[in-house]
């Protein structure tokens, strides 16, 4: 359950974040909302993970992944340009999440 409640962590954040420039600093109602919600379901379900993974572990690969799919949407929704050094950042991050999860010995599998 502890990968579900952290998947769910990183999409609830990752609608939240997301929104957030639609809010356009929280004077539109709905995206605002969304925002709230996204961001409280996100901590909710972060903590409910963090009793079986460390916090360490948990907070690496919620961040990590949510870099990574904010940006992809940040590219393919609003046309945000990549270029090589970004590129290769994201692919390190990426790489940082997978050792953590298959070469660690901190994290729960």
């Amino acid at each position: 359950m502890q990968w579900l409640f952290l998947s769910i962590a990183i999409i609830s954040e990752v609608m939240a974040t997301s929104a957030l420039k639609s809010s356009n600093g929280f004077t539109r109602l709905w995206p605002s909302l969304v925002v709230v919600a996204g961001y409280a379901a996100a901590f909710f379900f972060l903590s409910l993970t963090l009793r079986t993974i460390p916090v360490g572990i948990a907070y690496a690969i919620w961040s990590g992944a949510g870099i990574v799919l904010i940006t992809l949407i940040a590219w393919l929704v609003l046309g945000q340009a990549l270029d090589g050094p970004a590129i290769v950042g994201l692919a390190l991050i990426v790489a940082g999440v997978i050792v953590l999860n298959v070469f660690s010995k901190s994290a729960i599998h």
